[in-house]
This record gives structure tokens, C-alpha cells and sequence, in this order.
């Protein structure tokens, strides 16, 4: 035992990430509350206490709730996997008789990985020996991982999954929308057109190939227009683009609403209608069951506002 060296000191514990991963997960302390069952003053207190000693604000307070600043983002994706891990660690050590179930799990969108937490920890409840890990390496091609075995789990939109060996199961659907800055000379516009596409420079998050297919076939039918693109890892830095003027943003209405609180960036829609976007779970049959499960966590822990 004397040749174990100490844990490194932490100014954080695992109620803190717990707490800030709910945060991001509700967007408010409120339904982060509901979610931790603690009150509404003691997360606020538990947010301010994390805050004050890292020295770092990390969510911005909004009238339409808290959004995590560039700093709390990098938390929650840290602390998610910290969560998962550290889950997985003592369902180990204190059910080591349980069936052991893997799932290795990936969401094609990087910026929906905090709506997963609050659904892991409820699938533990019902599956004490589940042991989850994060893939996100295959963000960008589940599918075939799901096909090569390399995948359990994943959470797709548009891609198309072939049946043999693959089940899938709708979860809700979002709306691609288009940010401008509130200076953008298409500010004033009611609504954008394909020529407005075209001319302009596009700013996305790096997509699978089906998502961009798919894009193109509901914005431009059978068109096939050389449109110019710039892809950006992280939805702050897409907005902060966008804020400049060089470009036109596009993302979920999901993703984007808690950023439009201060009035520099404004949302647009094109002439021809809403792009709503299918969002569905695909799984390995031999992980049926705890997929499943699975499932049923998402399900209730589906944004609010957004429809099957």
C-alpha cells in the first residue's frame, strides 16, 4: 500500500459534475432539481460553489434558461465521461455477479451528447450490470460500425440502416434552421431562398455523408448546386462565426435556442417550408434488451418541445 502515490487533488467532487451535467442536460435548476432530487437553492448553491472554486463562470444566465459558456461545455464533456466511467467502475465492484451487458454507444451529432446522462443513469437502475462507453470516435460513420461490429448502439438521423442484423426505433425530430447575425444583410428577410444558399458562405458542424445528402435533396430537390462550406467542430465557434457576418449558420432549432437570448443572432427559415430533421436509435440485435431499455430512458428524457 505505501507505493500507491495519492490521487491528484481535485477542486471538484462528483456531486459537482453530477450537478453540472444536469445543468446542461435541463438547461434550468429547476428541472435540473427534478432531476437530482434535490431543491431548486441547493443546485443553485452547488453551481455557485463550482464556480467559485475554479475560478470559471460556467453557464451563462439567460431568460430562457442556462447555457454552459466555452468553459462549461468542456466540463460537461469531461465530467460525462468521468460519470459514465466512474458508473460502470462500481456496478463492477459491488454487483460483480450481475450479467455483464456491454454497449458501446455513439451519437452522430457532437452536441447532443449532455442530453445522455440523466437517461445512462436510469438505465443502470433497471440493468445493474451494464457497462456503457462512449465510441465517439465513430460520430461520423456509425452505421458502418454498427454493421462491422465495431458498434452497439447509436443515435442517427438520416442514415439509412439496413435491416439484417440491425433494428431501429424512432426517438422525436428536430428542425434545421438558419442563423444570421442581426447586421447579416439577410437579417430583414422573412424568409431565405435557394439563391440566398448559393451565394452565401454555409458554416455546419462536420456531418456524416447522409446528413448532407439529405440536406441537399429537401433544400434544393434535384438540384446539385457547388455550394461553399465551412465546417466547424464545436457549436460556439459555428455562432461566433456567424456573429462576425461571414457566413450563414446551419443548425438545430435545439441546439440553438438558448444562444439567440441576446438578440445578435437571428433565425430563418427558407420559403419552402421546414427541414425537419428524424432522429432514431439503432442497435445490434444481440444487444436487443438493453437497447430497449435504453430506449425507453431516451424517451423520457426527451428535449422539451421537440415531437416524436
Amino acid at each position: 500500500m505505501e507505493d500507491i502515490a495519492p490521487p491528484p487533488a481535485t477542486r471538484l467532487d462528483v456531486r459537482d459534475l453530477r450537478v453540472v451535467v444536469a445543468l446542461a442536460s435541463a438547461g434550468t435548476t429547476a428541472r435540473a432539481a427534478t432531476l437530482l432530487h434535490l431543491t431548486q437553492p441547493a443546485v443553485s448553491r452547488a453551481l455557485l460553489a463550482a464556480e467559485e472554486r475554479l475560478g470559471a463562470r460556467l453557464f451563462d444566465r439567460t431568460p430562457r434558461g442556462l447555457v454552459p459558456t466555452p468553459a462549461g461545455q468542456e466540463l460537461v464533456t469531461g465530467a460525462t465521461r468521468l460519470l459514465v466511467a466512474l458508473g460502470d467502475l462500481e456496478h463492477r465492484v459491488r454487483a460483480p455477479v450481475a450479467p455483464s451487458v456491454r454497449l458501446r454507444l455513439v451519437c452522430e451529432c457532437y452536441t447532443a451528447y449532455h442530453w445522455l446522462p440523466s437517461a445512462l443513469v436510469a438505465l443502470r437502475r433497471s440493468l445493474p450490470g451494464i457497462h456503457l462507453s462512449l465510441s465517439v470516435e465513430h460520430t461520423q460513420t456509425p452505421v458502418p460500425a454498427l454493421v462491422a461490429g465495431e458498434l452497439d448502439v447509436a443515435l442517427i438521423t438520416t442514415a439509412q440502416v439496413p435491416r439484417t442484423g440491425l433494428e431501429t426505433r424512432a426517438l422525436f425530430s428536430d428542425e434545421i434552421v438558419f442563423v444570421v447575425a442581426a447586421s447579416h444583410p439577410l437579417a430583414s428577410r422573412k424568409t431565405l431562398t435557394r439563391e440566398d444558399l448559393r451565394t452565401h458562405t454555409l458554416l455546419t458542424s462536420p456531418t456524416p455523408p447522409a446528413e448532407s445528402q439529405w440536406f441537399m435533396a429537401r433544400a434544393f430537390g434535384r438540384e446539385r448546386p457547388r455550394l461553399r462550406v465551412e465546417r466547424m467542430p464545436l457549436t460556439e465557434a459555428i455562432l461566433d462565426v456567424t456573429r462576425a457576418g461571414m457566413g450563414i449558420a446551419l443548425l438545430s432549432e435545439w441546439i440553438t435556442a438558448p444562444h439567440l437570448t441576446k438578440g445578435d443572432l437571428v433565425v430563418k427559415r427558407l420559403a419552402s417550408g421546414p427541414l425537419r430533421r428524424p432522429w432514431r436509435m439503432a442497435w445490434r440485435r444481440e444487444v436487443g434488451d438493453a437497447a430497449l431499455r435504453l430506449h425507453s430512458a431516451l424517451e423520457a428524457t426527451v428535449p422539451r418541445g421537440l415531437v416524436g
